[in-house]
């Protein structure tokens, strides 16, 4: 097992001021070489406008088909946490995501979607996937649909 290397799962921990200084830990996948999909939902993102520094929040649905490693979920969302006071555009906090957990645990293929809410009456959605979806492997649909305001 894994735990006595992670340094953050059953411990009090500190709150990483930047996504930079926040660490994304991992463990065993204890079935590797199963295909399977694991799926993080994060309802209540949120960064900052590096312009304006007003707040800007997102849905963020993360898809990995996993490696020998998984992402440690605690530590996961305390990166999440992270861009709290961070300061970068939707698209930059969505990339840097899906390209920090990749570096990470080298998923064998990863998806990440980031539906951002609408800030000055126009919504933007980023997407983002390691390459072609794998074949064979069940990919739920990530359930949320563009913005659409009221109508």
């Amino acid at each position: 097992m894994d735990k006595d290397r992670l340094t953050q799962l059953g411990g009090k921990t500190v709150w990483p001021e930047s996504p930079d200084e926040a660490v994304l830990e991992k463990v065993a996948n204890p079935q590797a070489g199963i295909r399977y999909v694991v799926r993080f939902t994060c309802p209540e993102f949120t960064a900052l406008c590096p312009v304006t520094g007003q707040p800007d929040f997102a849905h963020l649905v993360i898809d990995y088909w996993p490696g020998d490693t998984l992402v440690e979920s605690k530590s996961l969302k305390l990166y999440l946490a992270s861009f709290r006071n961070h300061g970068a555009f939707h698209e930059d906090c969505t990339i840097a995501i899906a390209r920090r957990i990749v570096a990470a645990i080298e998923p064998h293929w990863l998806r990440i979607g980031g539906y951002w809410y609408p800030r000055g009456g126009m919504p933007i959605d980023v997407f983002y996937q390691t390459g072609p979806v794998p074949d064979d492997l069940w990919i739920p649909d990530q359930g949320l649909a563009p913005y659409r305001g009221r109508g």
